[in-house]
């Protein structure tokens, strides 16, 4: 893989991260509960708009969709930002990536949806907790730390 600009390597890596934990939420729906992917895309939503976002169709969940990958890419942006400073995030990115998935999954599930104006009480069924631990590891956090990984070297400051 070449070097990237932090501009592709944040689009890259959330774009990743945000595309397999969208595909692994509509597909484990789907398959425990039978859930369309529609609804999946209006609970995020729904964190914005409250239940009235299971109301609005086509048009919300298409919201929900580009919801769900400005904060994947808000969380690949964090990442980097971090990583400017801490250089150790970018030189271990595996070990770093799954830890940062576990960050990812205890913000979202303990701070944001609980302060959001998502309409349920968040619980954590065992098959939910172990599914979502797992894909905010691997399927998130980790191709966000590698694509900042894969940044093209900061060039020395000329002055020092």
């Amino acid at each position: 893989m070449s070097r990237k600009s932090p501009l592709s390597a944040i689009l890259i890596g959330g774009g990743i991260a945000g595309a397999l934990d969208i595909t692994y939420a509509v597909v484990f729906s789907w398959a425990r509960s039978g859930v369309p992917p529609s609804r999946i895309l209006q609970s995020v939503a729904s964190g914005l708009l409250g239940a009235p976002a299971f109301q609005g169709g086509l048009p919300i969940a298409v919201m929900g969709l580009m919801l769900h990958f400005c904060i994947a890419l808000l969380w690949a942006t964090i990442f980097f930002g971090v990583s400017r400073a801490v250089t150790i995030l970018t030189r271990h990115p595996v070990v770093f990536g799954v830890l940062y998935g576990l960050l990812i999954y205890a913000v979202m599930n303990l701070a944001v949806l609980p302060l959001s104006a998502f309409p349920r009480k968040v619980t954590f069924p065992p098959i939910v907790l172990a599914t979502g631990l797992f894909v905010h590891m691997f399927f998130i956090g980790l191709p966000i730390a590698l694509a900042i990984s894969r940044l093209e070297p900061r060039k020395p400051n000329p002055g020092t």
